[in-house]
C-alpha cells in the first residue's frame, strides 16, 4: 500500500468507526442515565449524555493497534496504547463516581512514567534533546504532558470545541508529516486517526451537540495528542508542536494563573475561561467554535512555516492570531447582555 493509500485507509477508518459508534452511544447512555447535567462549570441548558470519547478513543486505538500489527509502527508503542486505556478507565469511573484530583494526577503520573522511562532506556531524546540534565529533561516533559492531559479536559466545556482543537492539531501534524521538512509517514498516519475520529464525532457533538465527550474521552485524548506533540518537539521542531495547540495553551495556562492570583481553589468547577465568558456574555457555541477554527487554521499555516523556513516570524504571527482571538472572545456580548442557552434542545428529540 503506497503512503497516500495507508493515510487514507487510517483515517477514513477511524472517522468511520468514531461517527457510527458516538451514534450507537447516544440512546445506550440516555437510557442509563449517564448524562451530563448543567452545573456551575458547564454552560448547557439541559442533560447531554456524556461518553462519546469512547468511541472516538476506541477509534484511534484501534487505527493505532492496526499499524502496529501491520508493521507499520513500533511495538513500543502498545505502552502509550495502555495508558490510555488506563486513563480511560479511571476517567470513566470519575464521570461516573467523581475522584479526588490528587488520585486522578497519580494515574495520570503512572500512566506517563512508563513511555518516559522507555525513552531514557533506550537513549530516545526527550522535550529539550539533553540540553538539560537528564532528571530535569525527563521532569520538565512529564509535567508538560500532564499540564496538556489537564488543560485538554479543562478545555472541553462547550459543543464542539475539543473535536476542532483535536481536528486542527490532527490535520496539522498530517500536514507537517507530509510535507517540507517533517516528512514523516508514521507520524501522518498516527495523526491522521487523530483527525478523522474527531471529524467523525463532531457529526454528534457540533452545537447543539447531542453528546459530550466526558472525561472518559477528553483525558486520553489529551494523553494521546500530547504523546504526538512532544514527540515532535523532542524531534527538534518544537515551534510547531507549541503553535498548533496555542489556543488551548494561552486559555487554559492564563486562567489558571489568572485564578491562582484570585486566590481561588483551582480545581474546583469555574467559568472564567476565554471561551466560557464569551457563551456567558451572549454568543453561542457554534460562533465561538467558528471563531477558533478561523484561528486553528492560521495557526496551521504559522506552525507549518515556522518549520519551513519562516522560524520565529511564524511564531510570532501566531502569537498575535491567538492575542486576537483571545480578546475578542473576552469582549463578545450580544445586544442586550443576555446570554444565548449554550445548549439549544433540538425539538425532534427534547432533552
Amino acid at each position: 500500500m503506497t503512503r497516500a493509500g495507508l493515510l487514507a485507509a487510517v483515517a477514513s477508518g477511524s472517522s468511520l468507526v468514531a461517527c457510527l459508534g458516538t451514534r450507537a452511544l447516544i440512546p445506550l447512555l440516555r437510557s442509563a442515565a449517564v448524562l451530563d447535567r448543567p452545573n456551575e462549570r458547564s454552560l448547557h441548558a439541559s442533560p447531554v449524555p456524556r461518553g462519546g470519547g469512547i468511541a472516538v478513543v476506541g477509534a484511534i486505538l484501534l487505527a493505532w493497534l492496526a499499524m502496529i500489527a501491520a508493521g507499520l509502527a513500533a511495538a513500543s508503542l502498545l505502552v502509550i496504547l495502555s495508558g490510555a486505556i488506563l486513563l480511560a478507565a479511571i476517567s470513566w469511573w470519575d464521570d461516573m463516581h467523581s475522584l479526588q484530583p490528587a488520585t486522578r494526577l497519580a494515574v495520570q503520573f503512572i500512566a506517563v512514567s512508563p513511555p518516559l522511562a522507555m525513552m531514557i532506556l533506550n537513549g530516545v531524546p526527550l522535550l529539550t534533546q539533553a540540553r538539560l540534565p537528564l532528571w530535569l529533561d525527563a521532569s520538565v516533559t512529564a509535567l508538560l504532558w500532564l499540564w496538556f492531559i489537564n488543560l485538554f479536559n479543562f478545555m472541553d466545556g462547550i459543543d464542539g470545541l475539543a473535536g476542532s482543537e483535536m481536528a486542527a492539531i490532527g490535520i496539522g501534524l498530517v500536514l507537517f508529516a507530509s510535507f517540507g521538512v517533517g516528512h514523516q509517514p508514521i507520524l501522518a498516519s498516527l495523526a491522521g486517526a487523530v483527525a478523522a475520529a474527531s471529524l467523525g464525532f463532531l457529526v454528534w457533538n457540533w452545537a447543539p451537540a447531542r453528546i459530550f465527550l466526558g472525561d472518559v474521552g477528553s483525558v486520553p485524548l489529551g494523553y494521546l495528542i500530547g504523546f504526538l506533540l512532544l514527540g515532535v518537539a523532542a524531534d527538534g521542531h518544537w515551534k510547531i508542536a507549541l503553535i498548533l495547540p496555542l489556543y488551548f495553551l494561552a486559555d487554559a495556562t492564563i486562567t489558571l494563573i489568572r485564578r491562582l492570583f484570585l486566590g481561588e481553589v483551582v480545581w474546583r468547577p469555574h467559568r472564567r475561561h476565554f471561551y466560557q465568558q464569551a457563551v456567558a456574555r451572549g454568543l453561542g457555541h457554534a460562533v465561538v467554535v467558528r471563531r477558533v477554527i478561523v484561528a486553528d487554521i492560521l495557526l496551521i499555516g504559522c506552525g507549518w512555516a515556522s518549520e519551513n523556513g519562516a522560524g520565529w516570524l511564524a511564531v510570532a504571527a501566531a502569537t498575535a492570531v491567538v492575542a486576537v482571538l483571545l480578546f475578542s472572545l473576552a469582549g463578545l456580548r450580544r445586544p442586550g447582555g443576555h446570554p444565548i442557552p449554550a445548549t439549544t434542545p433540538r425539538r425532534e428529540e427534547p432533552r
